[in-house]
Parts: structure tokens; C-alpha cells; sequence
């Protein structure tokens, strides 16, 4: 996979995440991944169809997700991933993936995104047909956020 797809969603999660209550974004690292993310806790997977192909998927451990939840209800306590908390973080990633399509088409790359799909549990793994996946890890507001970006022309 190309390195320039990371840029605008790097880009997505720098402009979205602050509107959102979530500051001081760090990036900690980029790795490359094979297909298979094993998950933190939340898995969130968005579809990207158009001049590329794949997918972005969001993984986050279960207490950095009820957090994110907190902040982005105007710090509502979240004990558990309700509907509510699930909704939210699901709005998160449908943002930061939509902005990031906007800096594709800025680029002269067309695409379209799928509805998130969120899944969360223990021990479990989420595969892409993409043979690497490029691994974003950011920190917002102290909360570790791996962003897998497996895209193919």
C-alpha cells in the first residue's frame, strides 16, 4: 500500500478530534501490519469504495472508548458500551473517515465510505483482504487510538 493514504486521514484526525472535545493529538508511531488486527477491546471498521479500496479500522481498548464516549457527551459518565456510548463512538469514526474522504478528493481521489460497523469483546481478530495494513497510532487527550488503513488502487 502507498504511504500517501495516511496524510489525509492523519490530516481527518487532527481537524475532526478537537471538534469533538478531544486535544492534545500526538502521533506515536506508523508500523505495517498484515491482515489480521487483533482486537484492543472496540473495533470500529469503515468500508472505503472509489479510486481506492478497503478499509479503516479504528481500534481502541474498552476503557479508552467509554472515555472518548464521556468527552464527546459533554462528560456524561459512561460505565458501559450502551447504545448510547457505541453510537457515539461510531459517529466519531464515521467523522474522521468522511473528513479524511474530503482530503482524498483533494488530492483527486475519489471515494465513498460504508457506515461504521462496531464490534467489542475479548480475544478477538478482525481481517482485511489487504495483504499490509498501515498502523497510525495517535494519543488524544492521554487515550490511545490505533488507526489501521488497509487500502488498495
Amino acid at each position: 500500500m502507498d504511504v500517501k493514504y495516511i496524510n489525509p486521514v492523519i490530516g481527518a484526525v487532527l481537524n475532526v478530534l478537537p471538534q469533538l472535545g478531544l486535544s492534545n493529538i500526538q502521533k506515536k508511531g506508523i508500523s505495517v501490519k498484515g491482515k489480521s488486527i487483533r482486537s484492543r477491546g472496540v473495533v470500529i471498521i469503515l468500508g472505503i469504495i472509489g479510486d481506492v479500496k478497503g478499509n479503516i479500522l479504528y481500534n481502541i481498548d474498552i476503557e479508552s472508548a467509554k472515555k472518548i464516549a464521556s468527552i464527546m457527551m459533554m462528560g456524561m459518565p459512561v460505565n458501559e458500551l450502551d447504545d448510547l456510548a457505541q453510537s457515539a463512538l461510531s459517529e466519531m469514526t464515521n467523522m474522521v473517515t468522511a473528513n479524511a474522504s474530503i482530503n482524498f478528493s483533494d488530492i483527486n481521489i475519489n471515494t465513498n465510505i460504508s457506515t461504521p460497523t462496531l464490534m467489542y469483546g475479548q480475544d478477538f481478530e478482525a481481517k482485511v483482504s489487504s495483504e499490509q495494513v498501515l498502523c497510525v497510532e495517535i494519543v488524544a487527550n492521554e487515550i490511545p487510538i490505533e488507526i489501521n488503513i488497509a487500502l488498495e488502487i
